[in-house]
């Protein structure tokens, strides 16, 4: 994923699958080229690429 589309996930208020080592996830904050992101399966957030999450 880039940057400009994991601005756009966070910012807006529609759901929207997002996955990291193919676990669903959720973008918190976004710092350059990092996100910070959650799991939905309770895991704690994570600091990671971007460039690693995909939809």
């Amino acid at each position: 994923m880039n940057e400009k589309r994991a601005l756009e996930i966070l910012n807006n208020l529609e759901i929207s699958e997002v996955f990291y080592n193919n676990n669903s996830i959720w973008i918190q904050e976004i710092h350059n080229n990092t996100a910070k992101i959650g799991f939905l399966n309770g895991s704690p957030s994570k600091n990671v690429l971007i460039e690693e999450l995909y939809e």
